[in-house]
């Protein structure tokens, strides 16, 4: 009896070894392992955003008379749409918070609730929707922040919690693992890098946390995939290494200022990689290099494959589009090459991006603030690309709000190819909210969705 004792006993402890080496849970005052002790610290620093939205009467100057407002049986004055989402401290001392652009898009106001239910006026700071990340600020009073983590480090398998305030109910807390990473090509914004989760994350979660078991902020929950919009066991979260550089640049320029590095890339396969005399793996193979570009004068040769940028690996195409987005106009982005000789590493300056210059633009009904022309001899795509060029488009504006960006170029419009200003807009006079614009912004392929 005592042997079997002794047997179970060292089955007990050997079970919470193993426990311990893959889920390092702290104790509770019982002694019992549990995340409470994390959360404890983690929770305050994740916050409840409501937002006042902009009433569709106020673009009618029929329903903003109180007379008629009556008569139509609505209220005396108009009400904008309330929305609600999470966010996270960033900065306690700058009263930084962190959600999703589509949470506060087309505020009015913004109201920020913590955990300790005082309700706040936030301030927005500055948005990127192509990474669908916005800076707010609050008064820093009192405030508790999550440090960020190193979501480069992450690992398929490693344990993460989301942390949400959702529809001003209070706080929710799931519990999963990282199921992917470099998740990219799903439609859902214009830089795709995201972390897969099987932790829960519902839409009022979206801008909340998501945390390693340290407490570290390693993610902000975006999106799910479900046919309902419910989750089913496939969430995304922002890296925190990307959201960081956009905190960055808004805190610098007020906006993310997307460069150029002048390459056309494709994920590196073992086919093309045998083909180039290179070892097999990761990486992004270089398959053009416009004359004169920074990356024409800083070296790089069709053929040549990127394997890393500033230090960190690249595991494909997307990788090379992310590194660069992220990359201030500008400043050098150092490039880990390989090639048939060997591995090297160069030196870019991330450029201007294409200067539209020369046309006044069409206007676009569907896309106010925005102006669109033709491709014309002289521009830098003609003969290039088929497609309509955005030749501006106003700061604030509608456009401007849903990710819109001078030079851009349109060739698609939900299922449909355009290739002149007359098929764009007709595209979009036909086409479905919310409409999908295909793009091309310098090398790299966008999809827009807009609302």
């Amino acid at each position: 009896m005592k042997t079997l004792r002794r047997v179970l006993i060292a089955l007990v402890l050997g079970t919470g070894a193993l426990a311990h080496a893959a889920l390092p849970l702290a104790s509770n005052a019982q002694g019992i392992p549990s995340l409470a002790p994390m959360l404890a610290k983690a929770t305050p620093a994740v916050v409840n955003i409501s937002v006042q939205m902009r009433d569709p009467a106020e673009n009618n100057p029929l329903l903003r008379d109180p007379f008629f407002r009556r008569f139509f049986n609505l209220p005396d004055q108009p009400r904008g749409e309330q929305s609600a989402g999470s966010g996270v401290i960033v900065d306690a001392a700058q009263g930084l918070v962190l959600t999703n652009n589509h949470v506060i898009k087309d505020a009015q106001e913004i109201v920020v609730t913590l955990k300790d239910r005082r309700q706040l006026k936030a301030r927005l700071a500055g948005t990127d929707p192509g990474t669908d990340i916005a800076l707010l600020r609050i008064p820093a009073e009192n405030l508790t922040a999550l440090a960020f983590g190193d979501s480069d480090a992450l690992q398929v398998g490693d344990f993460v919690v989301a942390i949400g305030n959702p529809f001003g109910i209070g706080q929710t807390v799931t519990s999963g693992i990282v199921s992917a990473l470099g998740r990219s090509g799903l439609g859902i914004e214009g830089y795709e890098d995201f972390i897969q989760t099987d932790a829960s994350i519902n839409p009022g979660n979206s801008g909340g946390a998501l945390v390693n078991l340290r407490g570290e902020l390693i993610g902000i929950n975006t999106a799910i995939l479900g046919p309902s919009g419910g989750n089913v066991g496939i969430g995304f979260a922002v890296p925190a290494a990307m959201a960081r550089q956009v905190v960055a640049q808004i805190l610098r320029f007020g906006e993310v200022r997307r460069g150029r590095l002048g390459v056309s890339t494709a994920d590196l396969t073992p086919e093309i990689a045998k083909k180039l005399g290179v070892r097999a793996g990761d990486g992004a193979v270089v398959v053009a290099v416009q004359a004169g570009s920074p990356a024409d004068k800083a070296g790089l040769r069709k053929g040549d494959v990127l394997v890393s940028a500033n230090g960190r690996p690249i595991r494909g195409a997307a990788d090379v589009r992310n590194r660069v987005g992220l990359t201030p106009v500008g400043e050098e982005i150092a490039l880990g090459i390989e090639r048939s000789s060997g591995r090297t590493e160069i030196r870019a300056r991330v450029g201007e991006p294409f200067a539209v210059t020369g046309s006044a633009g069409e206007a676009v009904p569907q896309l106010a603030g925005a102006r669109v022309a033709n491709i014309e001899p002289g521009m830098p795509m003609y003969g290039q690309v088929e497609g309509v060029i955005v030749v501006s488009v106003e700061a604030r504006s509608a456009a401007a709000r849903n990710g819109m960006r001078s030079g851009d170029i349109v060739y698609g419009v939900g299922r449909r190819r355009v290739r002149s200003v007359n098929e764009f807009l007709a595209a979009l006079r036909a086409g479905d909210s919310p409409l999908r614009l295909s793009l091309l912004r310098g090398e790299y392929r966008i999809t827009l969705v807009i609302k």
